[in-house]
C-alpha cells in the first residue's frame, strides 16, 4: 500500500470517528466516562437515558472502537478505548468556547455601532 492510500484510508477512519461523535448524547456518554468505567445501569442514571436509547448509542461507540467493555458477572461495563479522545473533545470545545467570545465581542461591537447612529 503506498502513502497516498494510506493516508486516504487514515483519512476514512478518522470520519468514522468524527461521524460516530457527531451526536451530543455521544458526547455526553464519553464525559461521563471521564471518570473511569460504568455499567449500563451507572450511565442510565447518569445521564437520564432510556436503557434502550442508551444501548444503542454505546453499540454505535463500540463498533467505532471509541469503548471498550468488560463483562462481570451480568453487568457490562464501559470504558473510553483511547483517553486521548477526551483531550481531542477539550480542544473542540475550547475552540467552540472562543469561537462564542468572538462572536459576543462582535454583538458588542456592532451594538455599540447601531447606538451611535
Amino acid at each position: 500500500m503506498d502513502k497516498a492510500q494510506s493516508d486516504i484510508d487514515i483519512f476514512e477512519m478518522q470520519a468514522d470517528i468524527c461521524k460516530t461523535l457527531a451526536n451530543s448524547t455521544r458526547l455526553r456518554i464519553l464525559h461521563a466516562l471521564r471518570g473511569g468505567e460504568k455499567s449500563v445501569g451507572e450511565l442510565t442514571n447518569l445521564l437520564g437515558l432510556r436503557q434502550s436509547n442508551l444501548s444503542q448509542h454505546l453499540s454505535i461507540m463500540r463498533q467505532a472502537q471509541i469503548l471498550k467493555t468488560r463483562k462481570q458477572g451480568s453487568n457490562i461495563y464501559y470504558s473510553v478505548a483511547y483517553p486521548r479522545i477526551n483531550m481531542a473533545c477539550d480542544l473542540v470545545r475550547e475552540l467552540l468556547i472562543e469561537s462564542l467570545g468572538r462572536r459576543q465581542e462582535l454583538s458588542r461591537n456592532l451594538a455599540a455601532q447601531l447606538s451611535q447612529e
